[in-house]
């Protein structure tokens, strides 16, 4: 036991750190360069890789290449487990952002350029492999070495396309969602193939129950991931985030269920990179995942490891080996027939089976066309299994890495002749426009309610409904949370069980009851718990009264750490639905985030109208009339602005610039004119001793305004 847990020689030890220094030091520095030339990172990457290497710094200096290589065994498998980490990382990032509805909006085409993209080159590595002088090939079994250079030829590198079609801003667009989803099936069948060949290079024949495992296995894993990797993460995820309380735990929780997943794919005979993939995937759709968990491990993944293992990619290469005329002449025809079979093959699925145009079809041939480091895995298990000899190993690792670095700069030609379509012009600028907005922010919602002297119907009914439409384009977790004592426990999570249904599908709902004899203090302290927003329903405000809302609910929203929503309800049908919405402006921030959030939560077929007034007091007039005409200008353009924030999520805004003894009476008479279905106020909680206080303007308001109202509270 204690030789297996001793710890690598000391020299060992300082080999990799130096290594991993050196690559980490000049591959950011090289991708700093690549993007500062207007090229993706990953070719800066991968070249560092090459520079270190045997095929420049090796042959230059050995001495000092000698610090930038593995040495023996134990260096190599130290800088690969690096690189493992690399790679998992990345690939959990991809993930994130990969969009499954979109891509099965484009499955048709998705699977079209994978077919096209597999039959071809798989054609064309056997005719390759049986013309391949018989010198070079291992053993007497020319078929498991033409079935092994198809299968290398057909693979896609995920990792590496992933990251060269983020670099170049197009992992978001419809055909860089479509290409990803085309290089998951390439890979999937190429390594099925993979495992047939390596069972055939084994056992010395083909054997039918050899292809029928390896078919169920890429089965096995789709099916098992879809359902009960979907379980696991769902419940881990809740057990998690409910339960502890601990910093980064969340990301902990993606990193182990990435390496499980990992793992669980590897003893499977596929790639552990599927299964990180997978769950970062299955994440991506877990709308309580608060957005710093992606954003903290894609900081670890494109600043430290991704480069370390684009770099170590290309320190693999060695083109010394490959001096012979003959040798690089042989080498020359890998990376030619492998890249003009691939986007050959890619180009005609999708020109003619999935009828795509002329660039987009031949973008396709150019993305799939990069093997990158899933190729040198491959070539190394055909080393490993004497199926590859040297010089044929060292040709495949060169067309991996070749075909990498064409990839970007065939993408970026092509793609500057590839127009988005109407649709995906609006996602994009939807996309855009949500992307820095507090609703981009919302994954996780906090509703607190009581079942009796709590939310009545009509703030319930106006939640339910604002919170489905907030959950319309990306889901949205919703927590309903209320106190009870143990005596009326059971009666609280029948009314939870009753207020579940007014939720959308697209809205995952938690019912928590928890006993505390302070409701107020029970809810803060459930909002420490990741939530991004708290929404109160409020009574009719009472001026009156000591407290505007109510007691639990202002020091809620005094003392919460979270934005807040607050529901002011009146008496609404059940079919209530936010068509007609006033959006007061007065250019600050808050009233921005109002907007935002409207527009959100808006109808499709609604009319939002941005007013603004400027006060027409004994004081204004004062000024002069150029005065008064320069705020009225100003006030157009804080309202064209909100404007053309609401058209771009492809909602009809109408603005209103207007003068008025007061703003809140000319807010409430166009909120009676229009006859409106709600007015959204943004505002900031103001110093008021214990009492809640949103300025007289908001109260005033709050306490006239003949429609619902929703005080947004940042």
């Amino acid at each position: 036991m204690s030789g297996t847990f001793a710890a690598a020689p000391h020299g060992d030890i300082l080999h990799l750190l130096v290594m991993i220094t050196v690559l980490l030091v000049v591959a950011r520095g090289l991708g700093e360069l690549s993007s500062r030339l207007g090229q993706p990172s990953v070719i800066g990457e991968i070249l560092a890789g090459v520079l270190l290497g045997p095929s420049v710094l090796g042959a230059v200096s050995p001495t000092l290449g000698s610090w930038t290589v593995p040495q023996n065994a134990t260096q190599g498998h130290l800088l690969e487990v690096v690189g493992l980490f690399g790679v998992m990382f990345l690939l959990v990032v991809i993930g994130f952002e990969t969009d499954l509805a979109l891509i099965r909006q484009k499955a048709r085409i998705a699977f079209a350029a994978a077919l096209g993209g597999l039959i071809l080159p798989l054609f064309a590595g056997l005719l390759l492999g049986y013309w391949f002088p018989e010198d070079l090939i291992p053993g007497s079994d020319r078929l498991v070495f033409a079935l092994f250079l198809a299968a290398a030829l057909s693979i896609t590198a995920i990792p590496v396309l992933a990251k060269v079609l983020r670099d170049l801003g197009l992992l978001r667009r419809d055909i860089g969602q479509t290409i990803i989803a085309s290089a998951m099936i390439d890979d999937i069948t190429g390594w099925t193939l993979l495992g047939i060949v390596t069972s055939l290079a084994s056992l010395g024949r083909v054997v039918p129950s050899a292809i029928l495992r390896a078919v169920a296995i890429v089965v096995a894993f789709v099916f098992i991931t879809a359902f009960l990797g979907r379980y696991i993460v769902t419940r881990s995820l809740g057990l998690v985030q409910d339960r502890m309380t601990s910093e980064n735990r969340l990301l902990t929780l993606v990193v182990t269920l990435a390496f499980a997943w990992g793992a669980f794919t590897q003893a499977l005979g596929l790639e552990a990179v599927l299964g990180a993939f997978a769950i970062g995937i299955l994440f991506g759709r877990m709308r309580r995942l608060p957005a710093d968990v992606p954003q903290k491990l894609e900081g670890l993944s494109l600043g430290i490891f991704g480069p370390i293992f684009f770099a170590i990619a290309g320190l693999k290469v060695d083109i010394t080996g490959l001096a012979q005329p003959r040798l690089l002449w042989l080498t020359l025809l890998v990376v030619g027939v492998a890249t003009a079979s691939k986007t050959i093959g890619a180009y005609l699925g999708a020109r003619y089976l999935a009828r795509q145009g002329h660039w987009t079809a031949l973008a396709f041939g150019s993305g799939l066309n990069a093997r990158g480091a899933v190729g040198i895995i491959v070539a190394s298990i055909g080393l490993s299994l004497g199926i590859l000899s040297q010089p044929v190993y060292s040709m495949v690792v060169v067309m991996a890495i070749v075909t990498s670095l064409m990839a970007p700069f065939a993408l970026r030609y092509v793609m500057r002749r590839v127009e988005p379509e109407a649709d995906e012009a609006a996602r994009l600028r939807r996309e855009e426009a949500a992307a820095a907005s507090l609703v981009s922010g919302i994954r996780r919602v906090l509703l607190p309610v009581r079942p009796r002297g709590g939310s009545h119907g009509g703030a319930q009914t106006i939640e339910a409904v604002l919170l489905g439409h907030l959950a319309r384009d990306h889901g949205l977790s919703v927590t309903l949370f209320s106190v009870a004592d143990r005596e009326h426990r059971a009666l609280t999570v029948e009314f939870l069980n009753q207020l579940e249904p007014l939720f959308g599908v697209e809205t995952r709902v938690t019912k928590r009851v928890v006993e505390d004899t302070d409701p107020a203090a029970a809810v803060l302290k459930e909002a420490e718990r990741d939530y991004d927003l708290v929404v109160l329903g409020a009574r009719e405000v009472d001026s009156t009264s000591e407290a505007l809302f109510g007691g639990v609910v202002d020091e809620i929203v005094r003392l919460v750490g979270i934005p807040s929503l607050v529901v002011r309800g009146a008496s609404v049908e059940a079919d209530w639905r936010p068509r007609r919405i006033v959006i007061p402006t007065d250019g600050t921030p808050y009233s921005r985030r109002a907007a935002e959030l409207a527009y959100a939560v808006a109808e499709p077929d609604a009319l939002v109208t941005v007013v603004h007034v400027v006060s027409s007091d004994s004081s204004t007039l004062a000024t002069g009339t150029d005065r008064a005409a320069t705020k009225l200008e100003i006030g157009r353009q804080l309202t064209d602005d909100l404007r053309q924030v609401g058209e771009s999520m492809g909602i009809a805004t109408e603005t209103e610039v207007r003068m008025g003894p007061t703003p809140e009476d000319a807010i409430l008479e166009t909120a009676r004119r229009i006859n409106a279905d709600l007015v959204v106020l943004g505002t900031g909680v103001r110093a008021a001793s214990s009492r809640l206080f949103l300025g007289p303007r908001v109260e005033r308001i709050l306490n006239a305004c003949p429609c619902p109202v929703v005080v947004v509270n940042t």
